[in-house]
């Protein structure tokens, strides 16, 4: 599978949840969206990680606490492309 934007990802999980909840498909339709449903929220959750650990950063301070600390923005990644 294609690199996709977490946002189209989002979409696509959206779509195959209002598809199940009409009740309209076969049993062999209804398992095939099913399983990309399972790999879309699996993405989902892979990339909502990703993006986590790249805004936060733990470290300790002075007394050895962990406290978390903003990441910069990496203007790079942002090409507004889906």
């Amino acid at each position: 599978m294609a690199e996709m934007k977490l946002e189209k990802v989002m979409r696509r999980l959206e779509d195959i949840v209002l598809e199940l909840e009409k009740g309209e498909l076969d049993i062999d339709k209804s398992l095939e969206i099913f399983e990309e449903g399972i790999k879309m929220s699996r993405l989902c959750s892979k990339k909502l990680n990703e993006a986590e650990a790249k805004i936060e950063k733990l470290t300790k301070n002075e007394k050895g606490e962990l406290i978390t600390e903003m990441f910069p923005v990496d203007k790079e990644d942002d090409h507004g492309q889906e």
